[in-house]
């Protein structure tokens, strides 16, 4: 019943279909055991790039050496910039790095490693159930990726030994090697269409390796399937920046122009040079094995075509806005979320550092919120009242959404240090979002004492603008405290907030005495009292805050 699982073709796709599934398991593990490793790195690393080109090259090109894959590193451009993170200018430097970064794993393929494929995946499997050090476990993770990559590799080189004697690919494959414009481009489309499916010019770049260690293709076959891999590898960006801002398309778009002006450039004027140099350098002095050849061709393309296109990055970023035309409303202020994005959690560590960001975000809104509030109030200004209303329903959106967002980042592979920052930030939300609803109430109190034409004392509107002024400053520097994980200015909050009590305890006692003595109202009476109340709550919520600090570094 099962006889033809001992056909010849069905064994040979299975080991080939296993071996990749093998291959991206392994590189996915190993990826992120070296992301866990390196994550606080990234994130220093991200937040230390200037508009320098230059620099981002270097970190694009070892920001993919980590996460092994250029779609990657470009769909967490897209959403560096679609978070503000990045501008275009740093943006396209990173792209070009990623598409160098991403040939480590072709070399390292390449280097015939599989005899150390048993050994790395004993050692990280014992590791990693015997060792209790959380950083043992993740080299240990990174080893049994490794091992389990080139487990996969040799999977796929001995499935696809049988193919080198197929006469049909083996003409397809001769063509390719023939030249001539349509056989170039066919092969071009075979490369961008195997990396479109898979998502991964490293493992299209892997089955050619394996079809090479198989003595199944050659260097001028594989070499325009290479140019493919490049354009392919731009289909994940592509998609992943529908729905975002302008400037994350663009980003995507200059992607797709780099890899595209990049395979016309060698197609046309250094197709010749580089097989040249592979053959006869490389190969002929050297010793290069066909493998060799293909990764060797592989990093000399994307080296290459770098070196070009850096000094016409400019030019890139015009093109990318001729392409997504500039609008008069991409210079609004956001007033939504601001830094969060959900391809940013493919770098933990970096989505941890947004989510923090727009935590102040949030903060600052509801602070303006509450200062508008106040103004609104003393003033009996209505105008100003909707305003805070407006600025209400922002505040309790944006909770809203870091709130999702934490939850997803919870699910990251991130440190337990990182979960306390988590939970810390999850209480600073609810507090900073309890401070807008009490300027909500602020509002309230204005448009029910302009409706009543309520009139208070000088000596209760000092009152109020001082004890607004005390909470107001500790509300600031609980803010300033997040931003700069002061544990200092935290604990001067903490103190304050006894002050801001015994205040409103005398406010209250003073203000009962002018009711008694008759001069107030009982509406305007009952009306201050809720007001400096609703400052008292908002003095403690900043010394929630303060002591979220203490207990989590949060930046």
């Amino acid at each position: 019943m099962l006889d033809f699982l001992d056909a010849p073709g069905w064994q040979m796709f299975m080991l080939v279909f296993s071996g990749l599934g093998l291959f991206l398991f392994g590189m996915n593990f190993m990826s992120e055991g070296l992301e866990k490793a390196a994550g606080n790195k990234l994130k220093k690393i991200v937040g230390a790039l200037t508009k320098n080109r230059f620099i981002g090259v270097g970190v694009g090109a070892f920001v993919t050496a980590i996460v092994q894959s250029s779609s990657a590193t470009t769909v967490m451009v897209v959403g560096f910039v679609n978070a503000g993170i990045m501008s275009l200018t740093q943006a396209i430097g990173v792209i070009m790095g990623a598409n160098i970064g991403t040939t480590i794993t072709g070399v390292l393929v390449a280097l015939k490693l599989s005899d150390l494929a048993p050994f790395a995946i004993g050692l990280g499997v014992m590791l990693m159930m015997f060792s209790k050090n959380t950083k043992t476990k993740r080299y240990a993770q990174i080893l049994l990726g490794f091992g389990l990559l080139f487990l996969g590799m040799d999977t796929m080189k001995h499935g696809m030994s049988d193919l080198k004697n197929n006469p049909a690919l083996e003409e397809i494959l001769g063509s390719f090697a023939n030249g001539g414009f349509f056989n170039m481009l066919m092969a071009v489309v075979v490369g961008f269409a195997i990396t479109a499916i898979v998502q991964s010019s490293s493992a299209t770049t892997g089955i050619l390796i394996g079809l090479a260690l198989a003595g199944g293709i050659s260097l001028r076959a594989a070499f325009p399937i290479l140019l493919g891999t490049n354009i392919g590898t731009c289909v994940t960006a592509m998609i992943s920046s529908v729905g975002t801002s302008k400037n994350a398309r663009r980003a995507a778009v200059m992607h797709l122009f780099f890899n595209i002006i990049g395979t016309i450039l060698f197609i046309a004027f250094l197709r010749f040079p580089t097989l040249w140099f592979v053959e006869e350098i490389l190969a002929g002095k050297f010793n290069f094995i066909p493998a060799q050849q293909i990764a060797a061709a592989h990093v000399i393309f994307n080296i290459v075509t770098t070196v070009i296109l850096i000094w016409f990055a400019p030019l890139l970023v015009k093109l990318s806005k001729l392409v997504i035309k500039e609008t008069d409303d991409e210079s609004i202020e956001i007033e939504g979320v601001k830094y969060l994005d959900d391809r940013i959690l493919e770098t933990p560590s970096i989505a941890m550092a947004q989510a923090s960001r727009e935590v102040l975000h949030m903060g600052r809104l509801s602070l303006v919120q509450f200062e508008t509030a106040v103004q609104s109030f003393i003033n009996g200004d209505l105008e100003l009242a909707q305003q805070v209303f407006k600025s209400e329903k922002i505040v309790n959106e944006l909770e809203h959404d870091i709130a999702d967002y934490l939850v997803k980042l919870t699910n990251t592979a991130i440190t337990d240090e990182e979960r306390e920052m988590i939970d810390g930030l999850f209480s600073t939300i609810g507090d900073i979002e309890r401070v807008g609803d009490h300027a909500d109430n602020l509002a309230e109190m204005t448009v029910y004492k302009v409706e009543n034409k309520l009139v208070y004392s000088e000596s209760a509107i000092q009152e109020i603008e001082h004890m607004s002024e005390r909470v107001l400053k500790s509300y600031k520097q609980s803010l300033q405290a997040i931003k700069e994980a002061n544990h200092e200015l935290a604990r001067a909050v903490i103190e304050r907030e006894g002050e801001i009590d015994l205040m409103e305890k005398h406010l209250r006692k003073k203000h009962i005495k002018r009711l008694n003595e008759g001069k107030c109202t009982p509406a305007s009476g009952v009306l201050f009292l809720d007001i400096i109340n609703n400052l008292e709550r908002i003095g403690d919520h900043a010394s929630n805050i303060a002591s979220a600090v203490i207990d989590n570094v949060m930046i």
